[in-house]
């Protein structure tokens, strides 16, 4: 527990606060080595570029009528390495536009943060900021009409158009009343997104938001917390919203130390699992303890017909005990908790002990049971900068077996994406997309996989003659 002190300065970081941080942010020892999110494969794009003349080896498939669309962090003017942390750079988002079997064009655009248009040279976007926070770079998704860019802990979305570019910062048109998060989950029932949201300056409370198919918000429910807890996602089920209040809080040290990113590992934060009533308030969240640990990302979650929970996540060990630079655990494997309200615990197995991360299901069977989740394998070893994998899996949940694609030496995939056929009857009749980057050529490709011939050659790949540096998440915006 932070002492009296300590939770009184959280409680307002007053621009002193500020001005020592960014004093003592210039007193930081440049790192010994190289930053390994500015350099390598992680080493900045200079530039924003469109291309149609793409090459297309195999055959895209006809009914694919949209944009695989992925957002990073990419700094528009060199940071300081001293303190510079991967979640922290100016967001980028990276397209291609496919149509009638063809890949129409690939572009990459930053999406226009305060700090973006200054060294660009250009007028501020439109829309509101949530205080002085606008830098969005963590996902990027369709919902109402609209594209979306979203970042967690302060920021208002982002929309911008068909060919990228930013259009405002936006608050859902006004009605929402706080940050947003980087990870809303759409109700494939409703078509409500919610999400649990929580600002960078108020550590004692977090909010349910929901947000209805027409993009305004319907709901911002407060929810207490303590020390400042960061949630990257939750999931839902069909009566409950997961909350992931887990032993990585915010950091009054590591602020006023001058490290960007006021995040670490606190093992005196207790770990617990929340169950939200989707329309309950504080009082109706039923809390489970769980052993220490952090998860970024679930796969899914379903209600049991006896009324436990099940939940599939990548789990990490710890997370940010060491590094100030970027993620640093040593071991994330793919797990199953059973959450039981009745009882108020929680009880963790392994579905996959090898490390792996980015999970994402069939988002059709959000919430409900489902047989198939893909995830992103990582180094076995420790790699600094996460991005020295060549694999994909396909976990079949009710075999309990797991199939590879491997894309081969030297060239590293990002997250990937489901995106079911047309009138599709087979939970995995569809494609998995995403970028995969050739370290050795210094060029990317789109890659497409037929999720049911998931170990094989891929249907297609549309070459990109650059690196699109790793980025974080991203999604198929249909045309529809």
């Amino acid at each position: 527990m932070a002492s009296i002190i300590e939770t009184s300065i959280r409680a307002v970081v007053t621009k002193g606060v500020l001005k020592i941080a960014e004093f003592n942010r210039g007193r930081l020892k440049p790192p010994v080595t190289p930053h390994p999110f500015l350099t390598g494969l992680h080493t900045p794009m200079q530039a924003e570029k469109t291309l149609t003349d793409l090459r297309v080896t195999g055959t895209l498939p006809t009914d694919l009528d949209g944009r695989y669309i992925r957002i990073g962090p990419n700094p528009a003017t060199p940071p300081n390495p001293a303190s510079y942390h991967w979640f922290l750079g100016d967001g980028m988002v990276h397209g291609v536009r496919l149509r009638g079997g063809k890949a129409e064009w690939y572009r990459n655009r930053w999406i226009k943060s305060t700090a973006v248009t200054a060294a660009l040279g250009l007028p501020d976007a439109p829309g509101p900021r949530n205080g002085r926070s606008d830098t969005v770079n963590t996902n990027v998704l369709g919902h109402a009409g609209s594209t979306w860019a979203l970042v967690e802990a302060g920021s208002y979305p982002v929309r911008i158009n068909e060919d990228l570019e930013t259009i405002a910062h936006d608050p859902f048109g006004g009605t929402l009343k706080g940050g947003f998060s980087a990870h809303p989950h759409l109700d494939p029932d409703t078509g409500e997104m919610h999400a649990i949201c929580y600002e960078g300056t108020d550590q004692s409370r977090i909010r349910h938001v929901v947000v209805d198919r027409d993009g305004k918000v319907i709901r911002e429910e407060p929810i207490r917390v303590q020390d400042g807890p960061s949630i990257h996602d939750c999931m839902i089920t069909k009566s409950y919203v997961i909350i992931l209040d887990l032993p990585v809080t915010f950091s009054m040290k590591r602020l006023i130390g001058g490290f960007g990113f006021p995040y670490e590992w606190n093992p005196k934060h207790k770990a617990r699992v929340g169950l939200l009533p989707k329309q309950g308030g504080n009082e109706d969240v039923i809390w489970c303890n769980v052993d220490p640990c952090y998860v970024f990302h679930p796969a899914n979650a379903y209600e049991t017909a006896d009324g436990r929970v099940i939940f599939d996540a990548a789990v990490h060990e710890t997370m940010f005990a060491e590094s100030t630079q970027g993620p640093d655990s040593h071991r994330t494997p793919f797990e199953r908790w059973t959450i039981d309200p009745r009882t108020r615990s929680v009880s963790r197995a392994v579905i996959d002990p090898d490390n792996q991360e980015f999970p994402r299901p069939n988002e059709a069977y959000l919430g409900k049971p489902y047989r198939y989740a893909y995830t992103l394998a990582l180094p076995s070893d420790r790699d600094p900068a996460f991005a020295s994998s060549s694999r994909l899996f396909k976990h079949d949940l009710e075999k309990r077996t797991r199939q590879v694609h491997d894309f081969g030496l030297g060239r590293v995939p990002g997250e990937f994406v489901f995106v079911a056929r047309q009138n599709a009857t087979a939970e995995d009749s569809g494609w998995l997309m995403g970028y995969v980057v050739n370290a050795d050529a210094e060029t990317s490709d789109l890659v497409i996989l037929d999720a049911q011939r998931f170990s094989e050659a891929p249907q297609a790949i549309v070459h990109i003659p650059h690196r699109i540096p790793p980025g974080f998440h991203g999604n198929w915006v249909s045309a529809a």
